[in-house]
């Protein structure tokens, strides 16, 4: 076979529960084996303690980037192109890329397709569905999104990010993260002095306070953070600070591997990622 000795191996931090699992990992490995049928397709998960707990618990081993490599190797793979599902290119991408170029010396060739946010494009692509998806919500509800966040500089994307709603017409959606900023308590002081004249609305009738949130993940899975961190019922939860500032709070655990159009990100990074081995 022409392609056989050519791979894509699929990244991904992984998920400890298996409905989000099947709901976006799997669903973007499938759009990843459907648009690219001449390469043989591999994963990974970088996340030691969830391949820990889905081996004992479940008896499910799942490589992490190394061993996949190996495999690789033993498979007689020579062209590899390796699909990040991380959001950002922050701490995590950069580990990863490290421990994949370890093995420089035993491929021809190894490219490295973007995470999902890689520039003005693809932030508008990411805006845009969101906002599709959300533009049932009544006018006095914002959407509310969970983003993990972290210490390296690619964190200031999520800033840029919440802007970018309200540039693209969607000021009813704030953004902020876990781990680092914009906070959840910056987000109910955004929130709190938010009225929907905002909106470009003359009308006084339409000049109303928030009354409810919509919490979303802003993760590709929707794991542990988003049961735990955004929509469980301890008084850290950002569904219990909401309310505890007046707001009712409704979650949706659904990650953004469950958006086919962030799917088509992917598959559309894989396709530069071999179209940069071509040139």
């Amino acid at each position: 076979m022409e392609h056989s000795h050519k791979a894509i191996l699929v990244v991904s931090f992984g998920t400890s529960y298996e409905d989000a699992r099947k709901a976006t990992i799997e669903r973007i490995e499938n759009d990843i084996i459907a648009a690219f049928p001449e390469y043989k397709i591999y994963r990974a998960w970088t996340s030691r303690m969830i391949l820990s707990i889905l081996k004992k618990r479940d008896q499910i081993i799942i490589p992490n980037v190394c061993e996949a490599m190996e495999q690789m190797i033993d498979d007689g793979i020579t062209e590899v192109i390796v699909q990040p599902t991380h959001i950002l290119d922050g701490i995590e991408n950069h580990i990863m890329k490290d421990e994949v170029l370890s093995y420089k010396s035993c491929f021809q060739s190894i490219s490295f397709g973007a995470p999902l946010l890689s520039g003005q494009k693809d932030a508008e692509t990411i805006v845009h569905a969101i906002g599709k998806r959300f533009e049932y919500l009544d006018k006095n509800t914002a959407l509310v999104l969970m983003g993990h966040g972290t210490a390296h500089q690619a964190n200031a994307v999520y800033e840029e990010l919440g802007q970018l709603f309200k540039d693209m017409g969607y000021p009813h959606i704030f953004l902020g993260t876990v781990e680092s900023s914009p906070s959840v308590q910056e987000l109910i002081q955004e929130i709190s002095n938010y009225g929907i004249s905002s909106r470009n609305c003359d009308s006084a009738d339409n000049d109303l306070p928030v009354e409810k949130v919509v919490l979303a993940p802003f993760m590709i899975v929707a794991g542990d953070h988003a049961h735990n961190d955004m929509a469980g019922e301890h008084p850290e939860s950002w569904t219990s600070r909401f309310q505890n500032a007046g707001y009712e709070a409704e979650s949706i655990l659904k990650g953004l591997g469950a958006y086919q159009k962030i799917r088509e990100l992917f598959v559309e990074h894989v396709q530069n990622a071999i179209n940069n081995i071509n040139e």
